[in-house]
């Protein structure tokens, strides 16, 4: 647990924080303006988004000795550029950093697929590995939202709080689930995410 108390840490270098997965739109907008919207989104975002498929992409890589099938479907799955460059990003960072602390070898890829072929490398438990990344994704995005809507520190802690029993049965389900269980429809997010490219003034990466 130690060690996936380090990966999934705001502390450790994918640079997280410099992503919103196309919430900074979706704020502008007025979609997403207040504590309840905020929670509302990222609901959506886990149980239909990228935070199930990248669970499943995650639990799938746990499992697989060849990482690159999944890497090339994680990419492809990408809805925007932007959101591409936030999983591969991530994932070469990701990758980076546990090849030189953790001896062993992690070529650049997804992000959830970088964490998968290094979780088995190591022999981690995958609900934990799973359960640990899918509360980091949603803190991630609680985190863009106190910053942009903006909300008070301990609304944005009341929110993922509320979301910490989701976070588990995402974790649960793709613990169990196939690749054919891979995908989502998380229609406004993706849309979201595709909108921001162009956005004006941006403080995100996506």
């Amino acid at each position: 647990m130690q060690v996936l108390q380090s990966w999934f840490s705001p502390a450790f270098p994918v640079g997280g924080f410099s992503y919103s997965h196309g919430l900074e739109w979706a704020v502008e907008a007025g979609q997403v303006h207040d504590a309840g919207s905020l929670q509302a989104w990222i609901v959506d975002l886990l149980e239909h988004g990228a935070g199930h498929t990248d669970a499943v992409l995650l639990a799938q890589s746990r499992h697989a000795t060849d990482p690159v099938p999944m890497a090339e479907l994680a990419e492809a799955l990408a809805p925007s550029a932007e959101r591409h460059l936030e999983s591969v990003a991530q994932g070469a960072a990701f990758a980076r950093t546990v090849s030189t602390v953790w001896n062993i070898t992690v070529p650049p890829m997804p992000y959830p697929v970088a964490v998968g072929h290094a979780s088995r490398q190591l022999g981690l438990p995958l609900v934990p590995v799973l359960t640990l990344s899918v509360q980091a994704f949603a803190a991630n995005i609680v985190s863009a939202g106190v910053r942009l809507i903006p909300l008070g520190q301990t609304d944005g802690q009341r929110i993922t709080a509320s979301l910490l029993p989701l976070c588990a049965s995402v974790a649960s389900r793709a613990a169990a689930a196939t690749a054919e269980d891979i995908g989502g429809s998380a229609v406004r997010a993706d849309l979201a995410s595709m909108l921001h490219e162009t956005q004006y003034t941006r403080l995100y990466r996506s």
